[in-house]
């Protein structure tokens, strides 16, 4: 007996823990909970860009919290496992909400509440009561006719001495709340249906893995590979003009998975078209559709939100790049005093050694031409250097230091966009794999008066570009440039051009004077040059520190005025070794000295051999296609559906109820009392219970 005892009490425990679970998952609170949750990881989806690459994250976030938030999923929230765990018990917590309270709202959807009594119609704070000469039977049939008229459906019935009109308006509110909350779910259900679900469980119980090497796609192996049957993907497909792609790449955390399609895409043309200041403003792609099972082929042109949709599968229009143009540049030594330019070609996408192919210390790796640049010249970036001028010894000199060095590109608010033509980029590694990115104009550009070629260089893809400015000379070329570079490292030519700065500024007769300008000057060249360990303004910076600060700002001054007199010595030296005349000093070339003075200095952190400048090209274009199958798109759009008619139906149809009990009364007339109720009391209410009270009392 106690046996019995003790497991119906179990059994009865464990009913009221099931009972207790069910009501808390359906509760409203634990799924205001949820939908709070969701809130924030879409917050931080939206904040944090999603499936880069993970050297991206680790550059930005530093080895530590990169761990963590890799843990964590954060870098791919929306098929993170609590992410999707969330989901499926909000679906959960919805579809019970739904399950429990839907039967209770059709059948008081149905119900007309006849069991109402006098009493408590009473206690009503809308109600009014009158007396009528006519019998019982004529009036409730027309006081439900009048009812009637206001949109009203009614019921009579029978009452102990008397008769009771029940009459509703507005039931279907209750299918607002059905509604809304079945959208939840038919659309939490088709976002799952869109989801990497299916793919996971490939890679879970099929060995799917991705692939984070290099070659040909058709050499990928099948582990690698999703067949045309797998029910969801978002992909992407890159295509060169004039080559051919029926596969489509899945990115992954640790590599991409190869989707096969059941057509090939061809691309016959890349379009692309600019407004006037160069700005595309349409992307178009001419395509040759070819059916993998039929043969069937067809041609159409894919636009941004112009997709085809063919087989189930849609083609996106997503963006382009360049598809392997072929390029020719001149590379300019921009170390020591080599000064003779070589050629080189490349192929976006390949690699070019950089000497023999035997002996090369280093590899260009074209990463990408750009035949428009559209550009906001009052904010080009950010300058080359990476010292303070305004920290190194005092302010006063900092300032006109400043002055002297420029800047590779000045900041401001306003914009003044422009194509400055065609551009090339690329990588520069050593042989112990270390690299550095850079990115080169064609044409000289204009920047603050004065024509530049701009070569920017970054150390990470995490950084932003930080540009050299190399004057334009008067064939708009960068060889005097290169020409009064290479001569600074040329000590015979430095000797020459302090020997000439000092006859040009000492009379002959002060022959010790003159020796000594010559000796400050040369020193000043080789300060500039680095014959120490550091060049360019920080070595002048260093050297002048050494002075008494009262007098750091007067030698300053003389220090610049003679080197630019050395500079302008050393130039016109350089030349004449070239076979070429001297310039005139006037102040087109004196700015040009300035400037080169700067880009020289600047170039020390330039970080890389030579300077390559693009010559000729040939544009080969590509366009970039998002592939999607989305079996759930018609379910989330079945869902927005509901929702909005869930909404409309909650918001703007108002429920209300209305009874009408008749007796007769101690004088032989029919006593009437009317009360009305409704969910949400509003002005509307209030209008429509007196316009009812006028229209029954008639």
């Amino acid at each position: 007996m106690n046996d019995v005892s003790t497991s119906g009490l179990q059994l009865k425990t464990e009913r009221r823990w099931l009972a207790d679970a069910v009501e808390l998952v359906s509760s409203m609170r634990f799924a205001i909970s949820l939908l709070t949750l969701i809130a924030i990881a879409s917050v931080i989806g939206t904040v944090l860009k999603q499936n880069e690459p993970m050297p991206n994250y680790v550059n930005q976030f530093g080895p530590f919290w990169f761990e963590i938030f890799n843990k964590l999923g954060l870098y791919a929230v929306y098929s993170a496992w609590w992410f999707l765990l969330i989901m499926a018990f909000l679906v959960v917590s919805t579809t019970l909400c739904i399950v429990r309270n839907t039967p209770k709202m059709l059948r008081d959807m149905r119900s007309w509440r006849e069991n109402v009594r006098e009493q408590s119609l009473r206690n009503f704070h809308h109600k009014v009561e009158w007396s009528s000469g006519k019998p019982i039977d004529a009036m409730a049939h027309d006081l439900a006719r009048r009812i009637g008229d206001s949109g009203y459906k009614s019921l009579t019935v029978p009452k102990e001495n008397g008769m009771l009109i029940a009459a509703k308006h507005g039931a279907a509110n209750k299918w607002g709340y059905i509604l809304a909350h079945s959208a939840i779910v038919i659309i939490c259900l088709g976002g799952l249906l869109d989801s990497d679900l299916p793919i996971r469980f490939q890679q879970w119980f099929h060995g799917k893995t991705p692939y984070a090497g290099s070659g040909l796609i058709s050499e990928i192996p099948s582990q690698h590979r999703l067949g045309i049957g797998n029910p969801t993907f978002r992909a992407n497909t890159f295509i060169p003009e004039g080559a051919t792609s029926n596969t489509a790449m899945i990115p992954q955390q640790t590599g991409v998975l190869v989707q096969e399609l059941p057509f090939s895409i061809q691309l016959k043309k890349f379009i692309v078209e600019h407004y006037s200041t160069g700005m595309p403003k349409l992307f178009a792609s001419d395509v040759v559709v070819r059916d993998s099972e039929t043969g069937k082929t067809f041609e159409t042109t894919i636009k941004v939100n112009q997709p085809l949709i063919y087989k189930g599968i849609a083609v996106y229009q997503s963006s382009f790049d360049d598809g392997g143009s072929k390029l020719k540049l001149t590379a300019y030594p921009m170390t020591g005093a080599q000064d003779t330019p070589f050629q080189l070609a490349g192929e976006v996408g390949g690699t070019t050694p950089l000497g023999s192919e035997k002996a090369a210390e280093y590899t260009i790796e074209w990463s990408g031409f750009r035949a428009f640049n559209v550009e906001n010249m009052a904010q080009s970036g950010q300058d080359l250097r990476a010292v303070d001028a305004s920290k190194s010894f005092n302010e006063q000199f900092a300032a006109g230091l400043g002055r002297q060095l420029g800047s590779a590109a000045k900041k401001a608010d306003n914009k003044d966009l422009k194509n400055v033509g065609p551009s090339v980029q690329y990588k520069l590694r050593d042989k112990t794999g270390q690299a550095r990115e850079f990115h080169n104009y064609m044409q000289p550009v204009m920047l603050d008066g004065d024509y530049v070629f701009l070569t920017g260089m970054r150390d990470t893809p995490a950084e932003q570009f930080r540009y050299l400015r190399i004057p334009a000379d008067d064939k708009d070329s960068v060889e005097e440039w290169m020409r009064l570079r290479a001569a600074l490292y040329v000590h015979a030519l430095r000797e020459v051009a302090a020997k000439r700065y000092a006859e040009q500024t000492i009379p002959q007769e002060k022959q010790e004077l003159r020796d000594q300008v010559r000796r400050s000057a040369l020193r000043g060249l080789d300060i500039f040059a680095g014959d120490g360990k550091e060049a360019g303004f920080v070595a002048v910076t260093k050297f002048l520190e050494q002075v008494p600060q009262a007098e750091q700002q007067k030698a300053a001054e003389i220090f610049m005025k003679i080197l630019n007199g050395t500079l302008w010595e050393l130039w016109q030296a350089a030349r004449e070794k070239g076979g070429l005349k001297p310039l005139a000093p006037d102040e087109k070339h004196q700015r040009f000295l300035q400037l080169a003075m700067n880009a020289m200095a600047d170039a020390n952190f330039y970080g890389a051999p030579v300077y390559l400048q693009l010559r000729e090209f040939e544009e080969v274009k590509a366009s970039v296609l998002q592939v999607t199958r989305s079996p759930g798109k018609n379910v989330v759009y079945l869902g927005c559906l509901f929702l909005v008619l869930g909404v409309f139906a909650m918001f703007y149809i108002r429920e209300r109820r209305l009874w009408i009990w008749l007796k007769p009364d101690e004088e032989g007339r029919t006593h009437a009392l009317m009360a009305m109720s409704t969910q949400r009391k509003t002005l509307d209410f209030e209008k429509e219970f007196e316009a009812l009270k006028a229209q029954v009392q008639k």
